[in-house]
């Protein structure tokens, strides 16, 4: 895999201080990596997303799914979702990227951008079903992004582009200590798809 990361050191951490960001690169070949992006646009059952602000009920265009081994109860926004079984293509991705990380995942949200018009707001990976400090595996398809971080305190700011096929993971304290988005930007006019691995933890009766 390396072979297409000649000069990408998946072992550097991004974040400064207070969490641990990897960036492995592509580890999807070109070829790969288009099979299984029209795959998830035609197997995935996307749902515009729902939240709720101040109240009031809001529905984005971007569109999202929630996938695991369970029906797993997943809360944010003020709103919940329950997770569907696996299609055949996310577990061969989630063995991959479990190869790929030495990590263990349980379940995946996915998030259809359509464009550079939609984006997602500064926020951290902390809803109470997540395994705390847990890793978050992130692999993208399509459209090239920015991805932005900025420390909580300090406001301090690190920016990455993500690449068709590419994996970054989000450990240890950063979604504690960390806000992340992806800005809006005029510049991208294709879809992109995102899939976040993560791990639910069920709560004791």
């Amino acid at each position: 895999m390396d072979l297409f990361n000649p000069t990408i050191d998946k072992t550097k951490n991004w974040l400064p201080q207070d969490g641990t960001v990897n960036y492995h690169g592509q580890i999807l070949e070109k070829e790969q990596a288009d099979f299984y992006l029209k795959k998830l646009l035609e197997t995935i059952e996307w749902r515009n997303d729902e939240a709720i602000i101040f109240g009031k009920k809001i529905i984005t265009k971007r569109k999202v799914a929630w996938y695991g081994d369970k029906p797993f109860k997943y809360t944010y926004s003020n709103t919940s979702k329950y997770a569907l079984p696996w299609t055949k293509e996310l577990l061969e991705l989630k063995i991959l990227i479990e190869k790929e990380t030495s990590e263990t995942f349980n379940s995946c949200l996915l998030n259809l951008y359509h464009n550079g018009n939609e984006g997602m707001a500064w926020h951290s990976d902390s809803e109470t079903d997540l395994k705390k400090d847990g890793a978050i595996g992130s692999l993208s398809f399509g459209a090239e992004r920015k991805f932005a971080f900025k420390h909580k305190q300090v406001k301090e700011k690190v920016e990455i582009m993500l690449q068709h096929g590419s994996l970054l993971v989000m450990k240890n304290t950063t979604q504690t200590n960390w806000l992340h988005r992806l800005p809006p930007t005029k510049k991208v006019t294709k879809l992109r798809v995102n899939l976040t691995f993560r791990t639910i933890e069920e709560k004791e009766l």
